[in-house]
């Protein structure tokens, strides 16, 4: 009489024999320590052990085959994971390895093992998630666009990039994954909310998705994005720079997105963009960068200040410096540019032996600083600022200003010998004869309300007179 096989698996899988029975049989295997298989392209190996018996019963052909179902757990379309060649295990135990298809994704799979001479089957194991984690890179949503809006009473559709702008590896390339939307609630927790590539979202919060790979640790997985409900018009919107921001402009151009609406309209320094009417548009210029977004119940807003020069620098002066006379101020200008080099002008004359980052400056006038990168993305960029002295040791009185607030030459300045302090009476007088300005404690700041140009370059007529009477007379030319 023949005593029944015995085939299992160890550790994952053991097959149970009843030596008391007559015919083989093929038990139902016990996966043991195995609570889930996770498998990429890093790791996709996974070993077990089987036994048999008696070795005598095994014919001269056969074969050890182990099958997995599906993620439901049927074998309608069984995976062969596992064969052995012919004749080539007659004792055991026997070691054996396998490897995930690459389209394993499911919390029930089960395997079974059989033999082919003599044939035999034996029962499922016990079910275990098992995952092959084909996208295991961190992908972008929302155009990698950090916030959303959405007017009140209607949604924010997030989506998965289908061209991905954080690793180029989107996961909608894969036809076999599926995904898992979350909620924050705190800094280090979330609240799964959804499964699908999208996401309808009308409350306000922070999301992201996770490719669904089950309970294996995966860095599959999106940007956050933060939601909010525009309750009216309001910018609350975001633009990014597909090259960041700051960029070099030498590497192409780089492309401004918004988030998702249903109209756009873009503007350049506050001028409309003629014909800029999609969600992104391109550029490699330096500028303030806007757009109006029709959300279709409301309208949002957004603005970047892009920076096509590939670095940051700041100068630590304001436009316009007042120093008195034999002052001096000490400009510098802090940058993270490569390598960089300076030239300081003074009227638009190079100063000779200024080439450091910071300039000691003496004397009144437009002063101008160009930083340039020199390696890498070789990009320059300027900074101007004027010098005036609030009281200059001069004896001309000018007879031209143009207060248009540019920081230069926008008030009547005259010399220390009539202004405050010295009780000199300084009368301003219209060309139709109206006294404008009379004051005894002038400070140079004439006018000090924007004038009315009633006509192109008015003229205006002045009178000083010092305590002593002695007097002077001239005219004041306004340009624009």
């Amino acid at each position: 009489m023949k005593k029944k096989t015995l085939l299992y698996l160890i550790p994952f899988f053991v097959f149970y024999v009843n030596k008391n029975l007559t015919a083989q049989v093929v038990t139902r295997p016990n996966i043991g320590l195995l609570t889930q298989a996770c498998g990429s392209v890093d790791f996709n190996t996974f070993n077990f052990t089987y036994s048999f018996g008696p070795e005598s019963s095994l014919g001269p052909s056969n074969q050890f085959i182990a099958e997995l179902s599906d993620g439901s757990g049927s074998f309608s379309n069984a995976t062969v994971i596992y064969t052995s060649d012919p004749g080539s295990i007659t004792t055991f135990p026997a070691r054996a390895t396998f490897s995930l298809p690459i389209t394993t994704a499911g919390e029930n799979y089960v395997i079974r093992l059989r033999s082919t001479d003599p044939v035999s089957t034996g029962a499922s194991s016990k079910s275990f998630p098992a995952y092959y984690k084909i996208q295991d890179t961190p992908f972008s949503i929302n155009n990698l666009i950090g916030t959303g809006v959405y007017c009140s009473g209607g949604s924010y559709l997030l989506t998965i990039d289908e061209v991905n702008s954080v690793s180029n590896d989107s996961p909608l390339q894969y036809g076999s994954l599926t995904f898992k939307w979350f909620k924050d609630i705190s800094e280090t927790e979330s609240v799964f909310v959804a499964d699908g590539p999208t996401l309808a979202v009308d409350e306000p919060g922070t999301y992201f998705v996770r490719t669904n790979y089950g309970s294996c640790t995966s860095d599959s997985v999106s940007n956050k994005v933060a939601v909010g409900e525009v309750l009216s018009d309001a910018t609350v919107s975001t633009i990014t720079s597909s090259l960041g921001n700051p960029y070099c402009a030498t590497e192409g151009l780089t492309v401004l997105s918004t988030i998702r609406g249903e109209g756009y309209q873009w503007f350049k320094n506050g001028e409309e963009i003629i014909g800029a009417i999609d969600q992104t548009i391109e550029t490699n210029e330096s500028a303030e960068y806007s757009v109006v977004i029709d959300l279709g119940l409301c309208l949002t807003s957004a603005t970047i200040n892009l920076d096509a020069s590939g670095f940051t620098s700041s100068i630590d002066v304001d436009d316009v410096v007042n120093i008195n006379q034999d002052e001096t101020i000490l400009v510098t200008v802090t940058t993270t540019a490569a390598n960089p080099e300076y030239e300081w002008y003074l009227d638009n004359t190079r100063i000779e032996g200024a080439s450091s980052e910071s300039f000691e400056v003496s004397l009144t006038g437009s002063y101008r600083v160009v930083l340039t990168q020199t390696l890498d993305c070789r990009v320059s960029r300027e900074f101007v600022f004027n010098v005036v002295s609030l009281f200059p040791n001069v004896d001309k009185i000018p007879n031209v200003i143009s207060p248009n607030n540019d920081g230069v030459n926008d008030t009547w300045v005259i010399p220390q010998a009539y202004v405050s302090g010295t009780n000199t009476q300084v009368i301003i007088i219209s060309s139709q004869g109206e006294i404008v300005f009379d004051t005894a404690d002038y400070e140079n700041n004439w006018p000090q309300d924007q004038l009315d140009f009633k006509t192109i370059n008015p003229v205006f007529y002045y009178m000083l007179i010092k305590p002593s009477g002695e007097t002077k007379k001239g005219s004041i030319t306004v340009v624009r």
